[in-house]
């Protein structure tokens, strides 16, 4: 049971509520009525809304008519009837947060912005309390404590946003830590995104939103009496040096813990060294609910091996690339420097991280001569190996690794006959893994880190099969309308949040990125269903659709590209200058693909929201591209004026080769892939669109080739190499061992893990339908092929579990076919060589077929 599709949302922005549900253990295979109500107590006795018992809303996406409340915890049922009469309940709750009302709280500030500070206030209660919120948010991150102990389970809040247009405050419920009489409430403060150093510049300045460290909290307590108190941070609250002398996204964390001030938290008595805050000058104007998913320690890793190199340095090797940090044991003497360097390969069987440039990476304690268990506060690291300093005696059983990014819920899983293929969409799902951290970043560990959108719209398909992302994207969906509206015209910057933020056009609108605005909502829409997400999203993509039209207008109306800068296909390796990391692919024949692509996607979506006019007029606009491309790029005979890989590929995935000519164009493809002896030339626009294309069109042998290939360039040459995630560069590592000389050179960077979309809608088969979004229908169509023995996909939908598998039997003579269709659901089947489709309903089912 989800609302806006996050499980029990506690202070979460709730402008329309959209309730979700998965009736598990049905007895019958369709939901025939479903009765949702809504009340103001978990009994259920102070009933706020009711469907009805006759009704049949709709389970992925019903929309309640009632108003909300501030600060108010509302219960919610629903009751499935199926067809055999059978019943089942849910029950599950959301609390909204402040909904606008006026703080009745301060900003606080330390009087000195460059001195990490901690920051306490004392709270006193007359009575028992039996319920308590705090809301709270503080700048750059903080880490709220009450009593002692750190309030929840959440890091690096209030996360990445751009602070100039939003910041999130977050709610937690704290009425456990609470107690009658006098409470100690605290925070810590570090830099973060918001005044650390982050940005482009080769060396990236600190402050790029503001200089000083702020903090805001409320705390609402209920007593046992009825009673209800506020309590707002103001000047009556104190400041002190905190122990972290320094923080840095890039550059890690340094901790002195002789400098910490025992019971600062949690002592009545206020310990030495505290001060009074200044009122800080923070407006409240941008401060609003959450929209960030928790980012959370999902796992922790042991050290499977402690390494003493050439060198003589001591480097723990976690066998996994992974995004957070590590957290070990310190009995160290008073005054010794631990020092941690975070790293993601060896070179020589020594230490490296050259390839992070100007990030530090690292980490240093002093000890206080305690036994601690230690770990950093307000950075994160990518990393596998970590080399460690200051310790005589490294003891691998004290530390562990913490895998740290957004809590989203894992949906999807491939495993195959081979191996290498599972352990490539492993390392897909890692780099999602280590790059979903509250925004979708193309690495997480060099001096970047940042929402690059062509990265991430070529992966949303393979995301979403992955976890599940409707929430995530939201979020930084509202990031890029915010920017796209208030800096570029409805253009999109190379990056969400843009650091820094700048006018000038070289910034902003590249194909293949900026496209991002209308690729990810249509993918969310198809993946989730939800009219009222699409509707949101939708600005994104009119916004984008404004600026091409103004930009088309402005360069003669030719319903093309044709201006601007483009990475377009990115790192592909069709360049004749091999330094350079443009493909060869003509940029303004891909910008004006992906201007087709995303109009006429703007125009699905008018049409799925029921804007007939917009959808019309985004149609005509479509075709109108679509003719002065083939005008402009396309030959006869299924030619084209680049004659790329990417240029075959994106004119026949995108629907701009004609009918007549696309067995042509398909020939010419598989001919240039003969040319470079069947393996892909293809970089960021054209790789996601290859594989599918081919199987799409009848090639699904070259597809399945190109998956297994182990040679350079190919996925499985990563796999070969020991990657555990998936490169930035098809040569990132060389044969011999050695990082490719390069200063772009990340070992997680997960765009080119979008194959792992073919293999859940090609080698496995499950694919959406764009008529009945959510999965509600969906399009079985396994390819296989003998140079796997099995595959098999599972994915859990908005509406269930689907399952789709093959596998040879009789020695190769025999396909036996396996499927799962969840309750309310249906499937049409098309199986290889048969042009009959198979009806499925929910349930499982077995077909075999000879070879």
């Amino acid at each position: 049971m989800l609302v806006n599709h996050v499980q029990t949302p506690l202070g979460y922005d709730l402008p329309h509520l959209s309730l979700s549900w998965i009736p598990e253990n049905a007895r019958g295979t369709r939901q025939e009525s479903a009765r949702v109500q809504i009340a103001a107590d978990p009994g259920f006795t102070k009933i706020l809304h009711d469907s009805g018992e006759n009704a049949n809303p709709d389970s992925l996406a019903y929309h309640p008519a009632i108003a909300l409340s501030p600060r108010t915890r509302y219960y919610w049922r629903v009751t499935v009837r199926d067809e055999t009469g059978d019943e089942g309940t849910g029950v599950s709750w959301f609390e909204t947060g402040k909904c606008g009302e006026p703080w009745q709280a301060e900003w606080i500030s330390p009087a000195c912005g460059s001195v990490h500070p901690l920051v306490r206030g004392m709270v006193s209660l007359p009575g028992r309390p039996v319920a308590a919120r705090a809301y709270a948010c503080g700048l750059g991150l903080y880490e709220l404590y009450l009593n002692g102990e750190r309030v929840g389970d959440e890091y690096l809040t209030p996360y990445y946003n751009d602070y100039h247009f939003w910041m999130q405050y977050q709610t937690y419920d704290v009425t456990r830590l609470l107690h009658e009489g006098d409470n100690v409430l605290g925070a810590m403060l570090g830099n973060g995104w918001y005044k650390g150093r982050f940005g482009f510049e080769a060396n990236p300045r600190h402050g790029l939103f503001g200089d000083n460290f702020s903090f805001l909290c409320e705390l609402r307590v209920t007593l046992e009496d009825g009673r209800e108190l506020c309590f707002g941070t103001d000047r009556s609250w104190r400041w002190a040096p905190s122990p972290v002398l320094e923080s840095s996204i890039y550059d890690g964390e340094v901790y002195d813990a002789r400098l910490a001030i025992p019971g600062w938290c949690s002592d009545v008595c206020e310990p030495a060294g505290f001060r009074p805050v200044d009122r800080a000058e923070e407006s409240y104007t941008h401060l609003t609910e959450r929209l960030s998913v928790p980012v959370r320690i999902t796992e922790k890793l042991p050290v499977p091996k402690l390494i003493r190199t050439p060198k003589g340095e001591n480097v723990l090797d976690f066998g996994q690339e992974i995004t957070g940090w590590v957290e070990f044991n310190c009995s160290a003497p008073a005054g010794t420097r631990v020092h941690l360097q975070y790293g993601e390969i060896l070179q020589d069987d020594c230490f490296y991280r050259d390839n992070l440039r100007s990030a530090k990476a690292e980490y240093t304690y002093f000890s206080d001569g305690s036994t601690a268990r230690v770990r950093p506060h307000f950075t994160f690291y990518g990393f596998r190996y970590v080399k460690v300093e200051g310790i005589d005696e490294v003891n691998p059983a004290d530390f562990t690794a913490c895998v740290l990014h957004s809590d989203l819920e894992l949906t999807g899983c491939i495993e195959t006959s081979d191996p290498r293929v599972n352990r490539l969409f492993l390392n897909a799902l890692w780099g999602q893994r280590g790059n979903f951290l509250d925004v979708p970043t193309d690495c997480p560990q060099r001096d970047e880190r940042m929402g690059w959108t062509g990265d991430a719209q070529v992966f949303c398909p393979t995301a979403s099969f992955n976890m599940q992302t409707a929430a995530f994207y939201r979020k930084y969906l509202h990031d890029m309308l915010l920017e796209q509206r208030g800096l570029y015209h409805g253009s999109v910057p190379h990056v969400v949040p843009m650091m820094i933020a700048d006018p000038d056009r070289t910034q902003h609108g590249s194909c293949a990125w900026a496209d991002a605005a209308a690729v990810i909502p249509w993918q969310q829409y198809l993946f989730y269903g939800d009219a009222s997400l699409l509707e949101e999203e939708y600005e994104n993509m009119r916004a984008w659709a404004d600026f091409l039209r103004h930009e088309d207008q402005e360069t003669g109306g030719q319903f093309l590209r044709t201006t601007g800068f483009h990475f377009a296909d990115w790192l592909a390796l069709d360049n004749p200058d091999k330094q350079s990391c443009f493909g060869g692919t003509d940029p303004y024949f891909i910008a004006s693909a992906y201007y087709y692509r995303s109009i006429r996607m703007t125009a699905q979506a008018a049409r799925a929201l029921e804007r007939e006019k917009e959808a019309e007029e985004y149609g005509v606009w479509a075709e109108k591209i679509r003719e002065a491309f083939r005008a402009r790029y396309l030959l006869p005979g299924g030619d084209n004026v680049c004659r790329t890989q990417t240029s075959y590929v994106l004119a026949l995935a995108f629907d701009l080769t004609p009918e007549e000519d696309r067995a042509d164009t398909l020939r010419l493809l598989e001919e240039k892939l003969d040319e470079s002896n069947m393996h892909l030339t293809t970089g960021f626009a054209g790789t996601p669109c290859l594989c599918p294309l081919l199987s799409e069109h009848g090639a699904n042998a070259s597809a399945y080739r190109l998956l297994l290939n182990d040679d350079y360039p190919s996925w499985l040459y990563e796999v070969g190499m020991g990657a555990t995630t998936v490169w930035e560069r098809w040569n990132s590592v060389l044969p011999d061992g050695r990082i490719s000389d390069t200063g772009m050179n990340s070992l997680n960077h997960y765009a080119y893990g979008s194959i792992v979309e073919w293999m859940y809608r090609y080698m496995c088969g499950i694919n959406p339908c764009e008529d009945a979004p959510g999965f509600r229908h969906v399009l079985l169509r396994p390819m296989p092929d003998a140079s796997l023995s099995f595959a098999h996909a599972s994915f859990r939908s908005p509406v269930g579990l689907y399952e789709s598998g093959w596998e040879y039997e009789d020695g190769g003579n025999t396909l036996c076919y396996s499927f799962t269709i969840p309750f309310g659901a249906s499937a049409t089947l098309l199986l290889p060589g048969e042009s009959e489709p198979i009806a499925l309903a929910p349930g499982q089912h077995t077909i075999r077929r000879p070879v």
